[in-house]
């Protein structure tokens, strides 16, 4: 058919304690990229708060109690990762990550269907994230996957 648009199959798998320390990193520099020129700071100010704050939520590494660190797989291969906290009553996206090889196919879809299923399995209906406006990429991709905007945060240059 054509135009049919297929979903890959990951698998989500507990990250393992020898794999956490470059995801960290991963997870750090990402953040750091968005939060710093949203917030005014320096490319050293940004990571050093987002090592700060990735600290802060995940005192035990991935051992820490209602964080979930997966690692997303095709087969044996990984593709990406997803860190959902259950913290809260309704459990929150703190990162999702496509290996940059892996981008263009689908897995970025495939990786949060994944995680629903996985909230859903865990007994939640409910899935909250946060994305940075000028990230048009993951807002298409939030939007197709049904996620509504529930607050907006605005800022205009003076």
């Amino acid at each position: 058919m054509v135009g049919l648009v297929t979903t890959p199959q990951v698998l989500l798998r507990p990250i393992s304690d020898a794999e956490y320390p470059s995801w960290m990193e991963r997870a750090a520099a990402s953040f750091a990229a968005d939060v710093g020129p949203t917030r005014g700071l320096t490319p050293d100010e940004a990571l050093a708060l987002a090592y700060e704050q990735t600290e802060q939520l995940l005192p035990e590494g991935p051992a820490t109690d209602q964080q979930l660190i997966w690692i997303a797989v095709v087969g044996d291969e990984p593709v990406g990762s997803l860190w959902i906290s259950t913290k809260a009553k309704v459990p929150f996206i703190y990162a999702i990550e496509v290996d940059r090889a892996q981008r263009g196919q689908g897995y970025g879809r495939a990786i949060m269907l994944a995680g629903e299923a996985e909230c859903r399995r865990l007994g939640y209906d409910q899935l909250d994230l946060n994305v940075f406006g000028d990230n048009t990429t993951a807002i298409g991709l939030y939007d197709s996957l049904g996620y509504a905007v529930i607050s907006q945060q605005m800022r205009k240059d003076l």
